[in-house]
C-alpha cells in the first residue's frame, strides 16, 4: 500500500464457487478503427507491427490471483471482466515474482525501469533511512519525483545529497517514459510511482521552484495543492499539441543525467494543468461511472493515492487515451483495506472487501466497453496488467468456517498484523540497548548508530541477539521466533539491496515471520511489546512465497493466447524489456530483466531472436534463477547468510567461514550473470555486438549457472 502507517493507530490493543463469479462472455473485439478524438500521427511505435497504436500499463497495489482462503474466490476471480479479458485475449503468468524487499515502492519502480533496487536506488521501501554525519539516521520517503534528491521533509537540506532514484555510479536513474516520448508519443502518468509529483513539499519545490505560485499555494492550502499538482501528469513528446495547447501550464521536463541527453521536452504536472488539456477545457475528469474525480473536500483533481480506485484510475486512463495520449502508466490502489473512515483492514470474504472488488469489476467492465467504442482494443493496444506484490493475511479463522464471501460473508474475531517492539524485546529478553534506527516493516532494516562495519563486535552481538528474540503470538497463543532470515551487507548485495548511495545501506536486514510488523518503541515492555494492529492485516516486504509470487497479464499484438500459465518463471524486471520488444523501442541502458519470449509470437520478436528463440529462452530461464532477488541462487544464499549471521560460535568462526563462502559465491554470480545479461541484451536490443546465440554458446552458460546454484545450495545445507 502507498499510505504511511500511523504507528499510534496500528498499536491499538475449492473452485466450487466459480459460478458465482464466472467470467461473462466477451465478444471478440471489433476490427481496429480510428477513434474520433485521437491525435496519434506523431507517435511511432512498432514499425514491424504497424497496428500497435496504444500502450496501457496498469499496476495494482496488492491484488491477488491466488486465493487467500480456499473457500473465497480470489481478487481476480471477483473481477471477472478483467480476468476474462486477460485469459481470453492473451496470457496471465501466475509464476511472476517480486524483488526484495517486496514493497510497493521498490516493486513498482522495478517494474517501470527493469532494474532491481540496487540499480534504481529504492530497495528499501516505502521509506528508508540514511546516515547523517553524526552517525544517526533520518527517514526519507521512497515516493518522490524522479529527479528529486533524498526526500526528507523534516530538514531544510538533507545531509545526503544523492538522488532518490540513484544508479550504482551515483547518477539519476533513467526515466521510464523516455523511449516513448523520443518516439513522438505523449506519456500519461496516473499515480505511477515517482513519474508524477508525490507530495506538496520537496516535489513542488524541485519541479516548480521554492518561490513559485505552486509553492505558495502548497504553503497556504496544502490540501488544494495536492489535488492540483500531485499524482497526475503527462510527459510530452517534442512538438506535442497537448503541451503546446496548455500554454504556460507546461513545465520543462528536465532529466539532466538521461543517457543520450534529454532536451527540449515539456510536461504537465498535476490535474490543474492535465484535466483541462485532456477534457477540452473542463476542470475535472470523470471516473468510469461518470462521477467527477475530486478529493474528499470536493476539490477537482487528484483524490489521494489511496483513493485511486479502479473507477478513478481507469477514468483518467480512458480520458488520456481518448485525448491523444497513447501511452499511459497507472496505479490502482488495493481493494482489501477500507479507505473510508473508520479506517481498517478487511479479511478475505468480508462484506466490505467483496463490495469493493465488485466495484472494481464494474469499473473494468465500463472501461473495456468505453475503450472498444473508441476503437482501442487488443488489435491495436498493448495491455500490461500486474500487481506490485502479493501480501500475507494476518488474522484468525473466519466465521462461519465455510463462508465464501460471495454467498456467505466472512467475519473475523481476530484480525491485524502483530506489532512487535524490537527495542523492548531486545532489552528485556537479551539485555541489548544498542542505539539504532529502523525501517519498520515485516522485513525490518536495522541501522546501528555510527554505521559500524558488518563484522564489528557491536554489529555481531546485536544480530545474534535479534536472531533469538521471541514473541507470544496473540492469535495462536504459541511462542514464535520473530526473525526468519538475517541478511548482512554481503547478502544484501546478492539480493540487489545495496545501492550506489552507501549512506542508505542498512547494517542488516531481518526477514521476519510474515505475521509480524517490527518497529522500534521504548526499550522496555511496560506497555505490551507484542499486540495486534487491526488497522493493517496484509503484510508484505518479506521473503515469503505468498508475498513474493504474484502475476502478470499481457494482451495485444504479438502476445500469444496462452490463458493462465505457470510455465515461465518471471519477475518484475522482465516487464519493461518485454514491453519494449512489443513496441519496437529500446532503452539506452541494459536492464536487469529479459524478454519473455515464450509469451510472444515470432513476428513480435526482433530478427536477432527469431532463429535462436529456444536458446534465448533457455539461457534467460537460467539467468533468472541465478540473478533474481527471489530466485534459486538468492534463496540458497539467504539461508547461508542467516546461519552465519545468527551464529555464536567461538571466535565467530562460523560467521567468518560463511561470509567467505558468500563472498566467493557472490563474486562468481556477478561475473557469470553479467556475461549472460550482456549476451541476452545484445540479442534483444543490439546493445553491443550481436552474434548468433546457438547451443554452443547458450548450453555451457546454462550449465555454469546451474552449477553455481548447486554450489550455493550445498553451502547452505
Amino acid at each position: 500500500m502507498r499510505k504511511s502507517k500511523v504507528l499510534a493507530l496500528a498499536l491499538t490493543a475449492g473452485l466450487g464457487f466459480g459460478a458465482a463469479v464466472a467470467a461473462p462472455a466477451v465478444a471478440a473485439p471489433s476490427a481496429p478503427r480510428a477513434a474520433a478524438n485521437h491525435a496519434e500521427s506523431s507517435c511511432q511505435l512498432d514499425s514491424a507491427q504497424p497496428g500497435v497504436k496504444h500502450v496501457i500499463y496498469l499496476q495494482f497495489d496488492n491484488v491477488h490471483f491466488t486465493r487467500d482462503n480456499p473457500n473465497v474466490p480470489s481478487d481476480l476471480e471477483q473481477m471477472p471482466h478483467l480476468l476474462n479479458f486477460l485469459e481470453s485475449n492473451g496470457v496471465l503468468d501466475d509464476n511472476h515474482h517480486t524483488p526484495l524487499i517486496a514493497h510497493t515502492g521498490d516493486d513498482i519502480l522495478t517494474s517501470l525501469t527493469g532494474l532491481y533496487g540496487s540499480d534504481h536506488g529504492q530497495p528499501v521501501a516505502n521509506s528508508y533511512r540514511y546516515y547523517k554525519p553524526d552517525g544517526t539516521t533520518n527517514s526519507a520517503s521512497t515516493f518522490a519525483y524522479w529527479t528529486d534528491g533524498v526526500a526528507d521533509s523534516s530538514v531544510p537540506t538533507p545531509s545526503d545529497s544523492s538522488y532518490t532514484m540513484v544508479t550504482q555510479n551515483g547518477k539519476n536513474t533513467p526515466a521510464p517514459w523516455v523511449p516513448y516520448t523520443r518516439a513522438g508519443c505523449d506519456v500519461g502518468a496516473v499515480s505511477a510511482a515517482n513519474t508524477i509529483l508525490e507530495n506538496t513539499t520537496v516535489d513542488i519545490n524541485k519541479v516548480f521552484g521554492a518561490n513559485s505560485p505552486q509553492a505558495a499555494e502548497a504553503k497556504a492550502n496544502p490540501t488544494k495543492a495536492q489535488a492540483d499538482y500531485v499524482g497526475i501528469g503527462v510527459h510530452c513528446a517534442q512538438g506535442s499539441t497537448l503541451c503546446a495547447g496548455a500554454g504556460a501550464a507546461a513545465s520543462p521536463d528536465l532529466l539532466p543525467d538521461e543517457p543520450g541527453g534529454y532536451h527540449g521536452y515539456q510536461a504537465l504536472f498535476g490535474a490543474k494543468s492535465v484535466d483541462p488539456a485532456i477534457t477540452g477545457g473542463s476542470a475535472v475528469v470523470d471516473s468510469t461511472s461518470g462521477a467527477p474525480i475530486t478529493d474528499p473536500k470536493g476539490n477537482p483533481g487528484f483524490p489521494g493515492f489511496d483513493s485511486m480506485s479502479a473507477a478513478n484510475t481507469l477514468g483518467y486512463v480512458a480520458q488520456m487515451q481518448e485525448s491523444g495520449v497513447p501511452v499511459t502508466f497507472a496505479y490502482i490502489s488495493d481493494a482489501h483495506d477500507n479507505h473510508a473512515a473508520p479506517y481498517n483492514a478487511f479479511g478475505p470474504g468480508e462484506a466490505g472487501y467483496v463490495a469493493q472488488l465488485k466495484s472494481y469489476d464494474q469499473a473494468f467492465a465500463q472501461f473495456f466497453s468505453r475503450l472498444d467504442k473508441d476503437g482501442i482494443n487488443s488489435h491495436n493496444t498493448e495491455f500490461v496488467v500486474t500487481s506490485d506484490e502479493n501480501d500475507h493475511f494476518v488474522g484468525g479463522a473466519p466465521s462461519p468456517a465455510n463462508c465464501d464471501g460471495v454467498h456467505v460473508p466472512c467475519t473475523y474475531q481476530q484480525i491485524g498484523e502483530i506489532n512487535a517492539n524490537a527495542s523492548g524485546l531486545l532489552a528485556t529478553q537479551q539485555g541489548v540497548t544498542t542505539p539504532y534506527g529502523i525501517h519498520a516493516d515485516s522485513a525490518p532494516n536495522f541501522y546501528l548508530n555510527g554505521d559500524p562495519a558488518q563484522n564489528a563486535p557491536v554489529t555481531r552481538s546485536f544480530e545474534q541477539a535479534w536472531s533469538k528474540v521471541t514473541a507470544v503470538n496473540p492469535i495462536t497463543g504459541k511462542t514464535d521466533v520473530i526473525n526468519n532470515y538475517e541478511a548482512d551487507q554481503t547478502e544484501m548485495k546478492l539480493l540487489h539491496m545495496v545501492t550506489g548511495d552507501p549512506k542508505r545501506t542498512p547494517t542488516f536486514t531481518s526477514f521476519a515471520n510474515p505475521n509480524y510488523f517490527v518497529y522500534a518503541g521504548a526499550a522496555n515492555c511496560n506497555s505490551s511489546c507484542v499486540a495486534l494492529g487491526p488497522d493493517y492485516a496484509w503484510n508484505h516486504g518479506d521473503f515469503s512465497t505468498d508475498i513474493n509470487t504474484t502475476w502478470l497479464g499481457l494482451v495485444g499484438p504479438g502476445v500469444r493466447h496462452l490463458g493462465v500459465t505457470n510455465k515461465v518463471w518471471s519477475d518484475h524486471t522482465d516487464i519493461r524489456p518485454t514491453m519494449l520488444t512489443l513496441t519496437g523501442l529500446r532503452d539506452d541502458y541494459r536492464s536487469d530483466g529479459v524478454v519473455l519470449t515464450p509469451f510472444l509470437t515470432a513476428s513480435a520478436l526482433p530478427r536477432s531472436l527469431r532463429g535462436d528463440r529456444g536458446e534465448y529462452a533457455a539461457l534467460a530461464a537460467a539467468y533468472k534463477q541465478l540473478d533474481a532477488g527471489v530466485g534459486q541462487f538468492a534463496s540458497a544464499t539467504l539461508v547461508l547468510s542467516n546461519k552465519g549471521v545468527s551464529s555464536s560460535s567461538a571466535g565467530d568462526a562460523v560467521y567468518q567461514a560463511d561470509e567467505a563462502k558468500l563472498a566467493a559465491l557472490g563474486a562468481a554470480r556477478d561475473a557469470l550473470a553479467s556475461q549472460i545479461a550482456g549476451l541476452l541484451d545484445s540479442m534483444a536490443f543490439g546493445h553491443g555486438r550481436v552474434g548468433a546465440l546457438d547451443s554452443r554458446k547458450a548450453g555451457p552458460l546454462v550449465r555454469q549457472a546451474d552449477l553455481l546454484i548447486t554450489q550455493a545450495r550445498k553451502a547452505a545445507a
